[in-house]
């Protein structure tokens, strides 16, 4: 499809977005035989989004390997992410990206990134995600090693505030930088900037005054500029701007990129309570990696947007611990007076989730049956009494990963225009257009998935475009 541009372009795509996404298309571009350019937002240090922090990736594979501990199978997959979303999913593309997710795991150490066997405490993770030797970061700095090997050009510092769109067709770039706004030219265009997690105006306009006490875990580049643009110049929007990965984090972490070591995975292990010492969901309801992401929204929903888990000495050692250390003391009591609560409304609560744990087999690996009986909120697996001084606390408040209101896609990661039609020239890829797959919840590692699987495919699909003479 010809796009009209003149043969005079800086580049033959041009990919917005310095993150795993990013990465990938840029790489599979490039390796298809186009020139790229890289314009990320965030300076060299900073670059990446929220790719710095994440741990791992969720395919699909066969067997066991060198890190991962046995199979999952596609149809497993696929029963995941349906259970997490509610069926809230496009699944002709999330069937796709499951079918290729398998081939990622070679692929992306083609491009440089290593495994390494999951860590104790990390969300028992080990059959269905592999892990990157040295964290997100390193995963990251790979793949730049690798692109720029490659004669991809980068750019930092430099934001894209505006495009030339016509009859969806994309031609050129306004890019702001330290010394103004200037244009690039390019004959394909891949979007792949994150979502609006960052713009604090913008999450007041969805979620109201309950944002004000949300956290940012991720990158405070990732504003969702390149989204308005994209929606302005008539492409079609996907997912609901309440929508997120949010989960519970340390109400004391910073507002901006605390990343993944704020997060607690302590829940199942204990029981959660508000402000007014009343606990309001069931902790153990399934295993954390299909559900820790649903509990930024639980507390979202409570008195001041915020919470705390509360368990005893015998659950310290079962999970990965956070940045900061946990609240103690020698009883109940004493411990919701540190927290600022009412130490007897906090004793009653727990002496009557004492009393309802029924007896059972404690088994963390499983859903143990291990349960509470007659609470007007029991507790399903995991649930034994919290009898073991010293007793422990940390507080809770949402913490917003990324956000699912994008672009709308098809199967070759090529935009959806408002008029039902495919973009002559622009694909997207990762966060950006994450609502296509996730239309709520969250499984663990997936959003690494959306974001290799898409990138590989809008930077081959890009450069086939770019490439047509």
């Amino acid at each position: 499809m010809s796009t009209g541009l003149a043969q005079s372009v800086d580049v033959d795509v041009l990919v917005v977005g310095g993150g795993n996404a990013a990465l990938c298309a840029a790489i599979s571009a490039r390796r298809a035989g186009a020139s790229v350019r890289v314009i990320e937002a965030a300076p060299k240090f900073y670059r990446g989004g929220n790719t710095r922090h994440t741990r791992n990736m969720r395919c699909a594979h066969d067997s066991a390997t060198a890190w991962l501990s046995g199979p999952y199978s596609e149809q497993e997959f696929w029963n995941d992410l349906l259970e997490v979303t509610q069926g809230k999913t496009d699944a002709e593309l999330s069937r796709m990206m499951i079918d290729r997710s398998a081939a990622m795991l070679d692929w992306i150490q083609q491009q440089g990134v290593r495994f390494q066997p999951s860590l104790g405490g990390t969300l028992s993770l080990g059959r269905t995600n592999s892990f990157f030797l040295g964290g997100g970061r390193a995963m990251l700095n790979a793949l730049y090693r690798t692109a720029e090997s490659l004669g991809v050009a980068v750019e930092y510092d430099a934001e894209v505030v505006d495009l030339t769109v016509t009859d969806g067709a994309f031609t050129s770039a306004a890019v702001r930088r330290q010394d103004g706004v200037g244009h690039i030219t390019a004959r394909s265009l891949v979007a792949a900037s994150g979502g609006f997690e960052a713009n604090l105006e913008w999450l007041r306009e969805a979620w109201g005054a309950t944002a004000d006490n949300f956290i940012i875990r991720g990158s405070p580049y990732n504003r969702g500029g390149l989204i308005k643009v994209l929606l302005d110049k008539g492409v079609q929007s996907i997912g609901d701007p309440r929508q997120c990965h949010a989960v519970a984090i340390d109400a004391r972490a910073p507002k901006f990129d605390g990343g993944i070591i704020t997060r607690l995975d302590c829940v199942v292990f204990g029981i959660v309570i508000n402000k007014h010492a009343q606990r309001f969901h069931d902790e153990g309801e399934d295993f954390w990696p299909k559900r820790y992401a649903i509990w930024g929204r639980l507390v979202a929903d409570q008195p001041d947007q915020i919470a705390w888990v509360l368990f005893d000495a015998r659950s310290l050692p079962l999970f990965m611990p956070s940045l900061y250390p946990p609240i103690s003391a020698a009883t109940v009591a004493d411990l919701g007076a540190k927290l600022g609560l009412d130490p007897a409304a906090v004793g009653a609560t727990v002496t009557a989730f004492n009393r309802a744990c029924r007896p059972g087999a404690f088994d963390p690996a499983v859903h143990d049956g291990c349960r509470t009986k007659g609470l007007a909120v029991d507790k399903t697996n995991w649930a034994r009494p919290i009898d073991t001084a010293p007793f422990y606390a940390y507080p809770l408040r949402p913490g917003i990963t990324f956000t699912y209101l994008g672009v709308r896609v098809d199967r070759d990661a090529r935009m959806r225009m408002a008029d039902g039609s495919g973009a002559a020239n622009m694909f997207a890829a990762g966060e950006i257009m994450a609502g296509n797959v996730l239309g709520r919840g969250y499984a663990a590692g997936i959003g690494m998935t959306i974001g290799s699987v898409f990138g590989k495919i809008a930077g081959e699909e890009a450069a086939a475009h770019a490439l047509e003479r």
